[in-house]
């Protein structure tokens, strides 16, 4: 079991409140990731929820039980850091195996639970190894084996792929994944890139200046983001968001479209503009064209195959079946 329910949880730093009064619930076996911009407060609500942070105010409930003054090591949930924070003097093996070893378990167990998570992590072949001999990749494994072996009703991660590099970054990202699915254990992810919050939860939490902006799945943050910071924050690239008389046209203050809604052409087309700077990323392509009716350029998704110079000029038309409307206080209308 893993089910993690906030209630009315803040933290202040002395006259500075960072995270208000809050309400969320987090599902037994549900991957949540908390994202946001730097200093919106996603890792402190981590480290609350951890108790590696006391709350202001508020109670934290792990299944059931008010865990809100329960030190960190009797909460039943382990953490994987940034920093892999391995021993390096110490093999794989016993990496893995020490937190159980803390906890005075007997050999035989130790051994049952470092050999399963090395099973599940491919790292069997590396236990009799040191970290330094080990990739960035293979040393983040290492930590999760770590918080695996612990058996925790729930696992969380403050943002466990940003030392790696891109391609290592997407690796694990898929791993990540692949174990939940396969240990259907409750998952807290902190991230400050969306895109690993798009492709790895099952339910987003979008913090702002310590404030739950919006809750839902990737697809219903993604089709219908709550307010302009949402819209703004989630899918890569943005969203455009536009004001001005064309807004108006359609009674809202602020008009959304995404970059794959907009069709450009050079021959005709609601907004004519000139093309920038052109990013081609072999199947697709992104054009960010300048047009008179806006004050920013805006990005448009096309076909890797179309090839539309510098200076040209085109014509954009969005797709009024997927266009977004705001309001004065930049909230949704439907």
């Amino acid at each position: 079991m893993g089910r993690i329910v906030l209630d009315q949880v803040s933290k202040s730093f002395g006259e500075v409140e960072v995270i208000p009064p809050l309400d969320l619930t987090i599902e037994d076996g549900e991957f949540t990731v908390f994202v946001g911009p730097s200093g919106c407060g996603k890792s402190t609500l981590l480290r609350l929820i951890a108790g590696l942070e006391d709350s202001s105010g508020g109670h934290i409930r792990i299944d059931g039980a008010d865990a809100t003054n329960v030190p960190p090591a009797k909460r039943g949930l382990a953490m994987v850091f940034q920093s892999y924070a391995l021993y390096p003097h110490m093999s794989v093996r016993k990496n893995i195996a020490f937190p159980l070893r803390m906890a005075k378990l007997d050999q035989v167990e130790i051994d049952r639970r470092v050999d399963g998570a090395a099973a599940v992590l491919n790292l069997g072949d590396y236990l009799d190894r040191r970290p330094g001999q080990l990739s960035g990749g293979q040393r983040q494994r290492v930590a999760i084996g770590r918080a695996i072996v612990r058996e925790p009703a729930a696992f969380l991660f403050d943002e466990p792929l940003s030392n790696l590099d891109a391609a290592l970054r997407v690796g694990m990202r898929l791993e990540i994944s692949e174990l939940h699915k396969r240990l259907q254990t409750t998952m807290v992810y902190v991230t400050h890139d969306q895109v690993e919050a798009m492709t790895m939860a099952d339910k987003i939490v979008v913090l702002h200046a310590g404030r739950v902006e919006q809750v839902g799945s990737p697809l219903e943050l993604y089709r219908a983001p709550r307010n302009t910071f949402v819209a703004g924050f989630i899918g890569s690239p943005k969203m455009n968001l536009l004001e001005g008389p064309e807004a108006a046209k359609h009674n809202a203050r602020t008009i959304g479209t995404r970059p794959e809604h907009i069709a450009i052409s050079e021959t005709d087309g609601e907004w004519a503009g000139t093309v920038g700077v052109s990013e081609h990323l072999g199947s697709d392509t992104f054009f960010h064209v300048k047009c008179d009716a806006f004050p920013e350029p805006l990005t448009v998704r096309a076909s890797g195959e179309m090839t539309v110079g510098y200076g040209a000029k085109v014509f954009l038309t969005p797709d009024p079946a997927h266009l977004h409307r705001f309001d004065e206080q930049g909230l949704r209308l439907e």
